[in-house]
């Protein structure tokens, strides 16, 4: 690597808790099934209320999408740097020391202001999917003022959440990131990260991409959305404007990964799903881990698929740090 950096990531800073209900909770609730969903902190306590004896004994983990993705790529051996917007509260200290611990640097020049760290309810229905509902906080005021522009010079690639599309600020700071990419010669990502923000925010993520990126990750439900197609063979194709290489995972049947030349079908991993929440982060970070390591997109489409099998057979979005180790020797042998 000629670079100080793999990956600079940019995305929310949230702590989740993950709950396991059944499908007729979320009916009385009134929650729309399989989305993130944007609430307030009082909606947010009103569900958790509701919900609470059905908490699941975890322990307490920095989430967000990218910073998921970037935390695992790390643990299988990426340097990683990552910008956020956390406050100066217990969940706020927390958060930084847990993303620190997995190795992952943070601007240096940030000092947390007064507010209210984010927070996330990940809700688990039996069929293992997942729902969620976010109070941003102040993650919702993420913004330019975030970024380190000398670290954006010294990574192979940055990687963009798509659910900064929601926040003004952070739309703004994820356009500038990518423009300070392509001057300093860095790589882009970016994810789709959910249907509702395909479906509600569009055109702000068509902004965020701007003339193209270099790899889009996305689902199958995003790609077609996104590109506004009937197929995923149509979407395939469409994609080619908004991107030169992208990644669409496909749930049982694997993955669609297109290097810019040839596009290639990735069986699943076998496996009984418990959790689907953090797969796709999963999936990123451990594909962006092995294309950093001169993979080939094949290799780390089956590396990817392999990762996120593990993850969606285990509560939580994320593994443990030995089983990042486990997985990297019992696959790159």
């Amino acid at each position: 690597m000629s670079k100080q950096y793999h990956i600079y990531g940019i995305g929310a800073a949230l702590v989740d808790t993950e709950i396991t209900l059944n499908d007729s909770d979320l009916t009385t609730m009134a929650v729309a099934k399989g989305v993130m969903t944007l609430v307030d902190e009082e909606r947010q306590n009103a569900l958790i209320d509701y919900l609470q004896h059905h908490l699941v004994a975890s322990h307490r983990a920095s989430g967000g999408s990218a910073a998921n993705t970037i935390i695992a790529a790390s643990y299988f051996g990426c340097n990683n740097f990552y910008s956020c917007k956390v406050a100066n509260d217990e969940n706020g200290e927390f958060y930084l020391n847990d993303i620190h611990a997995a190795g992952v640097a943070t601007p240096a020049h940030i000092v947390p202001p007064t507010g209210i760290t984010g927070k996330c309810l990940v809700m688990i229905t039996p069929d293992a999917e997942r729902t969620m509902n976010t109070f941003l906080g102040i993650s919702e005021t993420l913004s330019t003022a975030e970024l380190d522009v000398a670290a954006v010079a010294q990574a192979e690639y940055v990687y963009i959440e798509g659910y900064l599309v929601s926040s003004n600020t952070g739309r703004a700071a994820a356009i500038e990131l990518r423009k300070q990419a392509e001057a300093k010669n860095t790589r882009t990502a970016l994810s789709l990260s959910d249907p509702a923000m395909v479906q509600f925010f569009r055109d702000g993520l068509v902004e965020m991409i701007g003339d193209g990126v270099d790899l889009i990750f996305c689902n199958r439900d995003e790609a077609i959305g996104f590109t506004q197609t009937h197929s995923l063979e149509e979407a395939c194709t469409a994609l080619k404007k908004y991107c030169k290489q992208f990644a669409i995972t496909c749930g049982g049947e694997g993955a669609l990964v297109f290097d810019g030349e040839t596009l290639t079908q990735v069986s699943a991993t076998p496996i009984t799903p418990v959790d689907t929440n953090g797969a796709g982060d999963m999936f990123a970070g451990a594909f962006l881990y092995a294309i950093n390591q001169g993979k080939d997109f094949k290799t780390a489409g089956e590396f990817a698929n392999l990762a996120a099998a593990k993850v969606v057979s285990q509560f939580g979005p994320r593994l443990k740090a030995e089983q990042h180790a486990e997985l990297k020797a019992a696959f790159f042998k």
